[in-house]
């Protein structure tokens, strides 16, 4: 797991109040009580098959841990996010081609329809996947 240092937490009555990514100033350090240095510590990922989540104190620990959790994304989240991206990339070309079209009536209107024909067809493949392994041959 990936541990990363350079952070300040402050507690105060067993209960994290502040987390900063630097040292507190000597003032402030003097000024308010509980501050205390800590590390990030984040789970190995596979990629494109999980992400982070929320995160606990471990104020047992020295220095204190900022801890993070994972977890599985669904095939279906995948999906989704690829549907996304094949919709943005469509939408892109209409948008340049239609801005096109309105500065100087040059528009291609067949690079519109070729990249939607390009979409649907990916969606379609996207649809298609039940697993990861699938989704990740896309």
């Amino acid at each position: 797991m990936p541990t990363q240092a350079g952070f300040w937490i402050q507690v105060k009555n067993g209960e994290v109040k502040q987390v900063w990514d630097y040292e507190p100033d000597a003032e402030r350090m003097s000024t308010e009580s509980g501050w205390r240095e800590a590390s990030e510590v984040k789970p190995d990922l596979v990629d494109n098959r999980e992400i982070i989540t929320t995160h606990s104190f471990d104020l047992d620990a020295d220095p204190a841990q900022i801890v993070w959790t994972k977890r599985e994304l669904t095939v279906d989240e995948r999906k989704g996010a690829l549907v996304g991206e094949a919709n943005s990339a469509f939408l892109e070309v209409a948008y340049e081609q239609t801005q096109i079209e309105v500065d100087d009536a040059s528009g291609d209107f067949d690079a519109v329809s070729a990249a939607k024909v390009v979409k649907d067809a990916r969606i379609a493949a996207i649809n298609a996947a039940t697993t990861h392994d699938e989704v990740d041959a896309l």
